[in-house]
């Protein structure tokens, strides 16, 4: 049953006004908190669970229309019009339909779609919202406007709480303005209610009301620095607290730390505001107000978990002779800030050439805060140290208790494979190899685990063979359904729907801020889906950064999933790479890996320095490499096909300088061959994997490391052989 009608029906059996009442004001709440798509989720669900389903959902193992989602939409034509032409009605067969009348959209054949779609919906009730949608935009190809009116008018009075009658209200702006009055006041967090917002703001500003709508629902979006800044500049004296706190909420996620300390300053003051107050000012250098806004925060909310990380920070800008006190503080009333503070403290005393306290408040966290974060640091300092004085017992006896004692540490898969190579060192192969081992299977995702597995003798290629490798390269055969959001999300979703997806999944959402692990995985994957890699990525990789027992649960799971990995190391422009590293001979898989460390598949994204584009190439290396290479001299940087070209070229070129070995060649990539040579003549190059610590530019030594971690999650991920080989 739609969802409307499934409102309407309620609203007909319910007995009493007050029930009625009560309904409207939940839906008004669910709508302001984003609650609504649960509420459609669970219309939609209902349905089905009642048995009005048309058409039994396959199992997405045996969807193949969910295999031609992949394949571009001329690959996939001929298969999805003979399946949705099936004489008997199923759910393939108005999936077919759906998803060859959307290819049919994009192709602006508006009356080939029309003929897919009509009637669609009572047999696929899951987009019915979504199938009426298309159906008027398949009038306008078609020049039949006044039906595109009366298809997205049905669409609003059968589906009337819809998310996707936000989507109707915006076109219908077109034939009568009032339509888009509805849509801000009825579906304000729908993106479409926000572009009318922005369209309206063009050429006439001075309308704060819109401003700031714009500010709380799109904090961080495009163009919103601006209309913040003429926001604060005009109405100033307009603001209450609560809009304060959305303004400076909004520079806060932008970084324009000292603009958000200012406007924190004039919010209601809590725990939080005080403290980014404060540290506004700090980040943006302003040390002398900084410590003033620290004590604040500590005289009105001393038992805040913000007042610890205030005093870690007033060590360092508050008064010289008071900074051992406000680490004493830290250590004895905020037991999660003790072990930094500790080390801090002991740091402090090591500079005041008091090295004995210093080693008495190290022994002070190893014994207290064994396993924390600082004491792994620490630790893998100490065993640093020994290891440079070819002390390898007692680097081993320093190293092994982080791996132990913090397996969640980004120093523990450093600290296990470094066990390995030093019991190589000491002639002990058995523990060598164990500790390769534990490495592969303890911490898969990581660098270590690859240098590990090469050494094992895996055929994972190491710094001298891997670019000439060819990996075997699977991509995923179907997409899995996100964790959270509606059916009718999930279902756009596996339909590679992504505009769609997104513009849904962004109402769904809502205003709020604080997501669960599901919901932010989602984000990022939807992000990813369509594109925006660089912020999808990051959504992902920051559920690391949850804290709570629950949380971290919830994200180990989904780390167990493969759709959790291919969403952090996806295959874009796979075709272009696959074509330009084999015309120069190289590894397109390593090309790949650079690539996401550049740019994040990013194809207009551009350096302080000037690189440009996919493969971050300067403007002058791309000239010079088009004069070498004898490529169009016209080339574009920002053009994925020309980065691409040249990017390879370049990549091949820096292997050929340093006779195929890919570890100097990426570091050359990074920081130019001058300073690898340096380095070369420096340290030397009898162990490749002491030679990456010593690199000297913490940058160019990340890099590598991170442009390797790539290459070997892209095997594990897609390579078959060796994907078997590290679940085994």
């Amino acid at each position: 049953m739609p969802k409307g009608r499934a409102f309407q029906t309620f609203l007909t059996i319910s007995s009493g006004f007050i029930i009625v009442a009560l309904l409207g004001s939940i839906l008004i709440l669910a709508r302001e908190r984003g609650w609504l798509a649960r509420l459609e989720n669970w219309v939609i669900d209902s349905t089905a669970l009642n048995g009005n389903s048309p058409a039994e959902r396959p199992t997405d193992e045996r969807s193949t229309v969910l295999l031609l989602v992949s394949q571009t939409a001329e690959a996939r034509r001929n298969a999805l019009t003979e399946l949705a032409q099936a004489e008997q009605s199923s759910f393939e067969r108005s999936r077919a339909r759906y998803l060859l009348a959307s290819d049919w959209l994009a192709a602006q054949e508006g009356g080939r779609a029309l003929r897919l779609l009509t009637g669609l919906e009572a047999d696929y009730e899951v987009l019915a919202p979504y199938i009426l949608l298309k159906r008027a935009r398949a009038r306008a190809l078609t020049n039949e406007r006044e039906r595109m009116r009366s298809e997205l008018e049905a669409l609003i009075a059968a589906y009337p709480d819809s998310l996707v009658a936000a989507e109707a209200l915006y076109y219908l702006g077109e034939f009568d303005p009032t339509y888009h009055d509805r849509a801000l006041a009825e579906f304000p967090d729908h993106p479409r209610s926000q572009q009318i917002a922005r369209d309206r703001l063009e050429g006439d500003r001075a309308q704060p009301d819109l401003l700031l709508y714009l500010v709380r629902q799109v904090p961080d979006g495009e163009g919103m620095s601006d209309l913040r800044d003429y926001l604060v500049e005009n109405y100033a004296d307009d603001l209450t607290a609560d809009d304060w706190e959305a303004v400076a909420y909004g520079y806060w996620e932008q970084w324009e730390w000292e603009k958000a300390a200012r406007a924190y300053a004039k919010a209601a003051p809590n725990a939080v505001s005080l403290y980014r107050t404060a540290r506004g000012q700090h980040i943006a250098g302003n040390e002398s107000e900084a410590a003033r806004g620290y004590e604040n925060l500590l005289t009105e909310f001393p038992d805040s978990e913000e007042a610890g990380q205030a005093l870690l920070h007033l060590a360092d800008v508050g008064p010289r002779d008071q900074a051992i006190a406000y680490l004493d503080r830290a250590i004895a009333e905020f037991p999660d800030h003790a072990p930094a503070a500790l080390i801090d403290k002991a740091d402090r005393f090591e500079a005041r050439g008091e090295g004995r306290i210093a080693g008495q408040v190290r022994q002070q966290l190893l014994d207290e805060y064994p396993k924390s974060e600082a004491a792994a640091r620490y630790r893998w300092q100490q065993a640093r140290q020994a290891a440079e004085a070819d002390d390898f017992v007692e680097a081993w006896k320093w190293a092994q208790p982080i791996a132990l004692n913090t397996p969640d540490s980004s120093l523990a898969p450093k600290a296990a494979f470094w066990v390995g190579k030093w019991a190589q060192a000491l002639d002990r192969d058995a523990d060598a190899e164990k500790a390769f081992r534990y490495t592969v299977r303890k911490y898969p995702e990581s660098y270590y685990a690859w240098r590990a597995a090469s050494l094992l003798g895996w055929s994972v290629g190491d710094f001298q063979t891997v670019s000439q490798q060819q990996p075997v390269i699977a991509p995923p055969e179907r997409r899995s359904p996100p964790p959270a959001g509606s059916v009718m999300l999930q279902e756009l979703y596996q339909l590679g729907q992504d505009e769609d997806a997104w513009r849904l999944w962004q109402a769904e959402l809502g205003t709020r801020r604080e997501l669960t692990v599901e919901e932010q995985f989602t984000d990022g994957l939807i992000r990813v889906a369509r594109g925006d890699y660089l912020k999808g990525i990051d959504q992902i990789w920051s559920l690391q950064n949850r804290e709570t027992d629950a949380e971290r649960e919830t994200w180990q799971e989904l780390r167990a999933t493969p759709a959790y990995w291919q969403a952090l190391f996806p295959l874009p422009y796979w075709q272009l790479i696959q074509e330009q590293s084999a015309e120069q001979g190289t590894n397109p898989v390593l090309a790949l890996s650079l690539m996401r460390q550049e740019s994040r598949f990013e194809p207009e994204i551009r350096s302080s320095a000037g690189a440009v584009g996919l493969m971050q190439v300067m403007p002058d290396t791309g000239t010079w490499v088009a004069e070498q290479a004898g490529y169009d001299s016209e080339f574009q940087l920002i053009d994925p096909a020309d980065n691409i070209q040249l990017g390879t070229w370049f990549l091949a070129y820096t292997h050929r300088e340093y006779e195929g070995n890919s570890m100097l060649a990426i570091a050359s990539y990074n920081a130019g061959p001058g300073n690898v040579n340096d380095w070369v003549q420096r340290f030397g190059y009898n162990d490749p994997d002491v030679f990456v610590e010593q690199i000297p530019f913490p940058e160019t030594k990340g890099y590598v490391e991170s442009v390797f971690s790539n290459y070997w999650n892209y095997l594990r991920l897609y390579d078959p052989e060796i994907s078997a080989r590290v679940e085994n």
